[in-house]
């Protein structure tokens, strides 16, 4: 499976198979971890550690997460930078986790003096603001297939409701060369499936805007990027990410965060 079927494909998973990732799988994982990568800087680190929850977990609006054993844990600083980046860089944990796979599910809240937090030592300024449970997917219940269809996971906004072409007015036209790195965009994850991301195609850069909807807006962005910047790469194009001066004015509350500019 290669990167482009992985995000295609890939769904939120919550119900597993109860036994916990091998020795030698947790290795692979850990490889994962430590080759994933961002352009934006910040402090973000990635963990993997093992937690005996017998009657499942269930944070708020996620849905119950059943017969997981293993966790990825997510810490990240208190900044802008770090949230972009720690969107990126763990969704490219998340996809190779399913290309290995193995089911996962984003899970952002305050994790702060509970079970994930005992016994972990983050850098200078990085909390726990995810976990990620991941192993071998079971038949979803119906409970989270109710979740699912409660959320919306499966509800993208239209690709012109979301990607611009110079201004904020007119569609991407349809042979655009950003057209099937935009549509990965789209097809990212991203908080109560909010899609807080809109981007604006000029020349050869894109402009990419969030809009500051919830705490983790920046990192679904990331998230987003992380699917576009993947795309460009799996077809042989890589580019730049810089802030740049004189974009696109964007809508009232919306709020540009960076550009690529494909070399």
């Amino acid at each position: 499976m290669n990167i482009i079927d992985a995000m295609k494909e890939r769904r939120s998973v919550r119900t597993f198979d109860g036994n916990g990732l091998s020795p030698e799988r947790i290795a692979e994982l850990e490889v994962v971890i430590a080759e994933s990568n961002s352009p934006f800087g910040g402090n973000t680190s990635i963990k993997l550690k093992k937690f005996d929850i017998k009657e499942g977990y269930k944070p708020s609006t996620y849905g119950m997460i059943k017969g997981a054993e293993d966790f990825f844990l997510l810490g990240i600083g208190n900044d802008e930078a770090s949230a972009l980046s720690a969107g990126y860089r763990f969704e490219q944990v998340v996809l190779k986790a399913w290309q290995l796979g193995l089911g996962t599910c984003w899970i952002a809240a305050t994790f702060k003096g509970s079970d994930f937090d005992k016994g972990i030592t983050w850098d200078d300024g990085e909390e726990l603001k995810v976990i990620c449970p991941v192993g071998v997917a079971q038949k979803p219940s119906i409970t989270e297939k109710l979740t699912r269809f409660t959320l919306g996971s499966k509800n993208r906004k239209p690709f012109d409701d979301l990607f611009f072409y110079n201004d904020f007015k007119t569609p991407v036209p349809e042979n655009n060369q950003f057209c099937e790195a935009l549509e990965m965009l789209r097809l990212a994850p991203s908080d109560t499936n909010s899609q807080p991301w809109r981007a604006i195609v000029d020349g050869n850069s894109v402009h990419f805007y969030y809009k500051p909807k919830t705490p983790a807006a920046v990192l679904d962005l990331g998230i987003g990027i992380c699917h576009f910047h993947e795309t460009e790469r799996f077809n042989g194009y890589n580019g730049d990410f810089a802030k740049l001066d004189n974009v696109p004015t964007p809508p009232d509350n919306w709020k540009y965060l960076i550009s690529y500019t494909r070399k």
